[in-house]
């Protein structure tokens, strides 16, 4: 399984730091809505909380204590945490008087799509989704399926945000981004608020263990800023160290905490980790990566196939069969590149004695990858 790491490490985790993420939370996400939103949700019909597995077999060749993996494949039948997100948002705005007739729409590359479509069925909302010309025509079918009109657009992720949002403009639908931008933040907030749900559900399952390091996907920020936040909520200054992972092709955090300030990058070749293709982070989202992440590594696509079929085939009878897709993959691959650069594993204090916490955030979300992947042709 061979990656390539390259780390970026910042100064932020340290007590004073710590100080600043608390700040930054009280001013941009409370608890209170945090607990909203687990409260909502947990009335949804067929709500479960996904389940937390000990990966005995990874972290025995990774040299750690524990790896804890957050299995987000059956949320909702969806087949990812996004299902959180979207749809806690759409909830909310079919609650509000203000709005006589809603019409929904976004921009994804597809497990956004399909929770604001399975949202907008939900609340009787007409949605409509904008995705871009590497989506593939599988995801593309699943967000139909869920009744959305779909809108192909020439370009990456974000110039079919830039089109949404002109749509969105011109007819007066209401965009439901999980990313924000100037003047856009309420909508994002409460997306962030329904992905904090998972940290609920872990506080339960860790029973009172601390991770000592969390593996968070970048993408647009915002599943990696929920996290943060809500762990800080629930966890204060023992707040673990903070990792975040990218794709080499779409590194737009690791970039920007380089710069110190938001970066855009562009992408010039998509990644097999779709879900990561993103090429700014998300404004509500930055400040608490900017403060909360200690380190942000970067990966290449080689690592994802060998290890999406190590989730489906473990190497320990303790451990199950995990349906993971090319996204879940990316924190375990992180964590192993680490591992194998003795330095970079100093530098971050991974050791035999680490407990570490990986999010697997989508199942089998696009059926002929996650195919290709288990015959090896990927």
């Amino acid at each position: 399984m061979t990656t390539t790491p390259y780390c970026y490490t910042s100064h932020f985790h340290n007590v004073e730091q710590s100080n600043d993420i608390g700040a930054v939370v009280g001013a941009l996400f409370s608890a209170d809505d945090c607990a909203r939103a687990y409260s909502t949700i947990r009335q949804w019909p067929a709500y479960q909380p996904t389940p937390l597995v000990s990966m005995t077999d990874i972290a025995a060749v990774a040299g750690v204590e524990k790896v804890y993996y957050k299995d987000e494949s059956s949320r909702f039948g969806l087949g990812s945490f996004k299902a959180l997100g979207g749809s806690y948002a759409i909830d909310c705005l079919s609650h509000d008087p203000s709005i006589d007739e809603l019409v929904v729409c976004t921009a994804t590359d597809g497990n956004h799509g399909r929770s604001v479509a399975w949202g907008a069925r939900l609340c009787g909302a007409e949605c409509h989704v904008f995705i871009h010309a590497n989506v593939s025509e599988v995801r593309a079918q699943a967000i139909a399926a869920l009744g959305a009109v779909i809108h192909r657009i020439e370009g990456n992720y974000d110039d079919s945000i830039a089109v949404c949002n002109q749509q969105a403009a011109k007819h007066g639908w209401q965009v439901v981004s999980d990313t924000s931008w100037e003047g856009y933040r309420e909508i994002p907030a409460l997306i962030m608020a329904g992905y904090s749900v998972m940290t609920f559900e872990m506080m339960d399952q860790l029973n009172g263990d601390i991770p000592s390091h969390v593996l968070l996907q970048a993408g647009c920020g915002a599943m990696a800023g929920a996290l943060i936040a809500s762990m800080w909520q629930h966890w204060g200054p023992r707040l673990p160290t903070i990792i975040m992972v990218e794709s080499d092709r779409s590194d737009c955090v690791y970039q920007s905490l380089r710069r110190d300030e938001i970066c855009l990058v562009n992408i010039v070749s998509e990644t097999l980790m779709a879900g990561l293709s993103c090429g700014e982070v998300s404004a509500l989202a930055w400040p608490l990566i900017q403060k909360g992440a200690a380190h942000a590594v970067t990966i290449d696509d080689a690592g994802v196939g060998p290890m999406v079929r190590w989730l489906a085939n473990p190497t320990a009878a303790d451990r199950p069969s995990i349906v993971g897709g090319e996204c879940s993959a990316s924190g375990l691959i992180a964590l192993l590149a680490i591992q194998a650069d003795q330095r970079l594993a100093n530098d971050i204090g991974i050791d035999n004695q680490s407990r570490v916490l990986v999010i697997g955030t989508e199942g089998n979300t696009d059926a002929d990858v996650y195919e290709n992947i288990i015959r090896g042709a990927l």
